[in-house]
């Protein structure tokens, strides 16, 4: 319309912004800042105008899961996206379209879209490029369904197997985490024929390291491991990747709750990074002011603490930034432009979006082609899985004459599904009452888990006519009885292997053992699983232990006597069959942990990248009671090929501290199959004048060699990737001597070397190299 700025798709975003804004009413600029579960506008399934008018009447900022939180198929849920912006085009005075947010940590949350490895076996595939692939495809899939946002990734880094929530990370690391938090980011944000989507990254900050591993609780960490570890991948999405939207996380840091807080949501982030996305919140967050924290008992006043703090819009519903937040302006607790900054930033990501010229999408295209996301999820799953021991039972000949599949997670599709699948978080909002919002009583969770092939459905298709297969459960994941471990001894006994398949279940609802929520106060295996292991080993069968947990599993005692042991992780739907291309040698798996295995839960926590005075108990080293050394370190895993790692050199021995130099290292198959090796390349920093990491990981490369093949890694380091914190608490480079370690897990490091960086002391301000640049030769 002329001479109506914010709809002149010629006129820039800026000026657009300030002619809508200058437009709204209260009213309407309130809205901008809320949100509301697709639910809500529903009647048995279908689009509820009256419904939409109490909720939309002065427009809305975002719509909670259209495809998230409905059992509609993909056209469906494009249809109704197109009909609740129809409404705010046309019905609504200024006509803004809402963001439609969805959740996408391992594949869309959909009824009809495929599940991918949960992150933790993203991260365990040790390739970028597989996460970008995998996130590419998610964001075109988000876009032709009618959605703009995702709520991923997760950039938390995590330490504490107790937490349910580590099945969501990239693990322990901070550079591993960063490496694959930005290739998501880069993947999702890429664009399709639809237009972009934004990645948002959580949780901001420390979610991942909670007090006594229970969700939501505060976290201990100090400001120079703040800012050098934990706000690493945060910052490495925004200013290397680009992210347009974060989220905060819902525990506090040094007594102040991250979704009030100024300094991390408006200092760090927008200051020093240049962030110039949207802050959501996480569901609820705010209210936690109230609950959780107990930092005010007034509503209003925490929507006042988390809107000056820098959050933008509240999710999954509005509560404290409506009349709550209404109530605080009129009453004079917050001034009108701390509420138009907030919308002007909500309006800008909309105009960023393209929402004002293609609000609508085209149905049919949301019915994709997800043969190709069912690949791709498969490709996931085989790169994901870990061997961590073999005695060279694996891999199985197809033609043994029996085999025995036995465990509580051999003939479950359902287990081999995170929690953040789509059957999962249906299964939550039943059991909790949709997160505080009535849910319609017309929503079940119908997704079919008939067609997810098992493990035993799987074993069964690898082997010939000749072989037997028995099942027997044994146990459940948390209970049985003796004559299930009766059934399971008879289907072992005599049997040439026995595929012991064991572990958890990933959700949020009180019969799962891993997931939002679900912490524990043991890492073994749960229930009788323990004893199920032990008395099929007892009969003398080769034991093959098969892990499907989202957290490492400290199993030591429980598989003491297996011939194998494999952790497939939380695998998705490609689960099963991945799990038997590697038991049956079609795949040779190349996964490394991204995470230390603890031996028990009283070392928890241990990671590989502690302070020279951590790690052991001086002078004497080990506990009175146990060892100090975890059961399988991080970066760790086998193969059924062999590698040598050698021959590291330097382009040259010193630089300069904004220099950077050149690592080179061999890799060589040096077994009679061909397989996957990942070169991981270390740096210790050996005279700083704060305590640094005994190690850090700064730059790794998964590399597939033929037997007897090899090939050259380079690592091109910049000095400014050893910046750190320093006495004043500035980031600053020092000069001194550094140990360059290169080699096949944290703790196996063949290869070392020194390079020294010489100068003066300089501060680094926004970082410009987060990543080390590695080609193959």
């Amino acid at each position: 319309m002329a001479g109506i700025v914010y709809k002149d798709a010629t006129v820039g975003t800026a000026e657009r912004v300030a002619d809508l804004l200058g437009r709204m009413s209260p009213e309407e600029k309130l809205a901008q800042l809320g949100s509301f579960w697709s639910f809500e506008i529903l009647d048995h399934g279908r689009f509820d105008a009256a419904k939409a008018a109490q909720r939309m009447s002065h427009g809305i900022g975002q719509v909670t899961r259209v495809a998230g939180a409905t059992n509609l198929g993909a056209v469906a849920v494009a249809e109704l996206a197109n009909r609740i912006q129809r409404f705010l085009v046309e019905e609504t005075r200024l006509g803004i379209p809402a963001i439609v947010h969805e959740e996408s940590l391992h594949g869309l949350l959909a009824t009809e879209s495929v599940c991918f490895p949960q992150s933790i076996g993203q991260a365990a595939s040790w390739k970028p490029e597989l996460v970008e692939a995998m996130a590419t495809r998610l964001g075109r899939e988000l876009r032709a369904m009618g959605a703009h946002q995702t709520l991923a990734p997760i950039l938390d880094i995590t330490r504490d197997p107790r937490w349910g929530r580590l099945e969501e990370t990239y693990g322990e690391d901070p550079y591993l985490v960063a490496e694959l938090g930005a290739a998501y980011v880069r993947g999702i944000q890429a664009g399709g024929p639809s237009g972009m989507v934004y990645a948002t990254g959580k949780h901001m900050v420390g979610h991942g390291l909670p007090e006594g591993g229970l969700n939501h609780a505060p976290a201990h960490i100090g400001s120079r491991e703040l800012n050098d570890e934990f706000l690493f991948p945060f910052e490495a999405a925004v200013c290397g990747a680009g992210l347009r939207s974060m989220m905060h996380a819902y525990d506090e840091v040094d007594g102040v709750p991250c979704v009030s807080s100024r300094e991390l949501l408006t200092e760090i982030l927008r200051e020093r990074w240049g962030f110039e996305g949207i802050v959501v919140s996480d569901y609820f967050g705010v209210d936690e002011l109230l609950t959780s924290h107990a930092v005010t008992e007034d509503l209003a006043e925490a929507a006042v603490m988390a809107l000056e703090a820098g959050l933008d819009v509240e999710l999954p519903t509005t509560r404290a930034f409506g009349e709550p937040l209404a109530r605080a302006l009129a009453d004079g607790r917050v001034d009108q432009a701390a509420v138009d900054v907030a919308v002007g930033r909500m309006l800008r990501a909309k105009f960023e979006l393209g929402l004002f010229e293609n609000p609508y999408v085209e149905p049919t295209g949301a019915a994709l082609p997800y043969e190709l996301d069912r690949e791709l999820a498969a490709e996931i799953a085989r790169n994901s899985i870990v061997l961590l021991a073999n005695d060279g039972t694996l891999p199985l000949k197809p033609d043994l004459a029996t085999i025995a599949v036995i465990g509580p997670n051999a003939d479950s599709g359902r287990n081999l599904l995170g929690d953040y699948s789509h059957i999962v978080h249906i299964e939550a909002l039943l059991e909790q009452g949709g997160f505080g919002t009535e849910v319609p009583e017309d929503l079940e969770a119908i997704d079919d888990l008939t067609s997810l092939e098992t493990v035993l459905q799987a074993v069964r298709r690898s082997v010939g006519p000749a072989t037997e297969v028995r099942y027997a459960e044994g146990c459940g994941l948390d209970n049985g009885d003796d004559v299930g471990m009766r059934d399971a001894i008879k289907a072992a006994s005599g049997a040439d292997v026995a595929i012991v398949v064991v572990g958890e279940r990933s959700g949020l609802t009180d019969d799962c053992i891993s997931g939002e929520a679900r912490d524990r106060l043991e890492i073994g295996l749960p229930g009788r699983q323990g004893e199920l292991v032990e008395a099929v080993a007892a009969t003398g069968t080769p034991v093959v232990l098969v892990m499907i947990a989202g957290r490492p599993l400290a199993i030591a005692a429980d598989a003491a006597r297996s011939a194998a042991v494999v952790h497939a992780w939380v695998p998705g739907e490609a689960g099963a069959i991945a799990v038997a291309d590697v038991l049956f040698g079609r795949f040779n798996p190349g996964g490394k942990l991204p995470i230390t295995v603890p031996r028990h839960v009283g070392q928890i926590p241990i990671y590989y990248g502690h302070k020279p005075s951590g790690g052991r108990s001086h002078w004497k080293a080990k506990y009175v009671d146990g060892s100090n050394e975890p059961l399988w370190p991080f970066g760790f895993g086998l193969s059924y090929t062999t590698f040598r790692v050698d021959n590291l050199r330097l382009d040259r021995d010193s630089i300069p501290v904004d220099g950077e130099f050149a690592a080179t290292v061999d890799v060589v198959n040096t077994g009679d199959r061909e397989g996957d090796e990942v070169v991981q390349l270390y740096l210790r920093d050996e005279e700083a004048s704060v305590t640094r990491p005994n190690k850090q990981l700064r730059g790794f490369k998964r590399v597939r060699l033929a037997p007897g093949r090899r090939c050259s890694v380079t690592f091109r380091v910049a000095a400014e990737q050893l910046a750190f914190t320093g006495v004043d608490g500035g980031r600053i480079v020092e000069p001194g001597r550094i140990t360059v370690m290169a080699g096949t897990s944290a703790v196996d490091l063949p290869c070392r070397t020194t390079v020294t960086l010489t100068g003066k002391v300089i501060p680094v301000g926004r970082r410009s190299r987060f990543f080390t640049e590695t080609t193959v030769g």
